[in-house]
């Protein structure tokens, strides 16, 4: 008997779904936020030997190992942000503009102004503003469509 209701609480919320969207059905449960006992012990042990951990790191780098120069070098640099391109790329208003926006990408990357990443990235972007021209247009085709059709019934 206690079967058959827990199937049918299962057909009403989903299959996989035993509980209310939001609540776990443990309201005791841990809070959020909270961290696993192991990490905050493992953190307060790291706390006491972070200086010589750090001088023990730079000193494995030092002495060749290449994971530990790889560690430092990541926490040295920041991490690469694009960059502005030096390159003008001519306007685009519609699709008949785009064929000399690729024209002047091309160029550019092919005499080295920009980079071959640059040019991609570029033309990427080109390729994103036709498929917004495109679905454009098709909406208004469609529109013009159902407004010119009579209604069948």
């Amino acid at each position: 008997m206690a079967d058959n209701s827990m199937a049918k609480q299962q057909k009403q919320r989903g299959r996989g779904r035993p509980f209310e969207k939001g609540q776990s059905g443990n309201l005791a449960g841990r809070p959020r936020g909270s961290r696993n006992r192991a990490t905050q012990a493992m953190q307060q042990l790291l706390d006491g030997e972070a200086r010589a951990l750090t001088r023990k790191a730079v000193e494995l780098a030092l002495g060749g190992d290449t994971t530990a120069l790889r560690m430092c070098l990541d926490r040295l640099l920041a991490p690469r942000r694009d960059r502005v391109v030096p390159f003008t790329l001519p306007a685009v208003q519609d699709a008949g503009d785009l064929a000399g926006a690729m024209t002047a990408i091309m160029a550019a990357t092919g005499s080295g102004v920009i980079s071959p990443g640059d040019g991609g990235h570029l033309a990427r972007l080109v390729d994103i503003f036709l498929k917004a021209v495109d679905t454009h247009d098709f909406e208004q085709r469609l529109q013009q469509l159902e407004k010119r059709r009579s209604p069948a019934y």
